[in-house]
């Protein structure tokens, strides 16, 4: 399956996890967060040290949420992925998306690895922004210099 297929099946879930989701309102991960919510996604905080964010329940680790999510959207640093790609596995998490615009995001070759050792459809990289209909300019902006450059992954 190429990257691009896996991204449109990971964004044709309706259940997801936002891991690491920031507890500061003002943060990137939370508006993701509102923009999944907003368009109809069920998202499920995922962070150790919150008790709710955005009004939902936050829940201490993947294992915990119940009923289980059909992907899980990483937003952590990538010596933390690791760890988290763990968590998806033992959880029975079937998608895994490793969140990176810029720098190395939440992406961990090795965790990567972990996923296609248990049959996890990983998307490594990338913004989902650049992937959603109807996305802010900035967005676009960022998935067209990628197309320009050669980067934007294709179906």
């Amino acid at each position: 399956m190429s990257t691009r297929e896996r991204i449109d099946n990971f964004l044709q879930q309706k259940r997801i996890a936002i891991v690491g989701v920031s507890r500061n309102g003002r943060d990137f991960s939370r508006q993701l967060f509102r923009e999944f919510r907003s368009r109809g996604f069920d998202v499920v905080p995922v962070h150790p040290e919150a008790i709710e964010i955005e009004g939902s329940p936050c829940y201490q680790r993947l294992q915990d949420v119940s009923p289980p999510v059909d992907g899980a959207l990483l937003m952590t640093a990538s010596a933390k992925t690791l760890t988290v790609v763990k968590d998806c596995v033992e959880a029975g998490v079937r998608r895994v998306w490793m969140y990176r615009a810029a720098g190395k995001g939440a992406v961990n070759q090795e965790a990567a690895l972990l996923c296609e050792q248990h049959g996890i459809d990983v998307v490594p990289g990338y913004c989902p922004f650049m992937f959603l209909d109807k996305a802010g300019p900035i967005h676009r902006a960022h998935g067209l210099l990628l197309k320009l450059t050669g980067r934007y992954p294709i179906r």
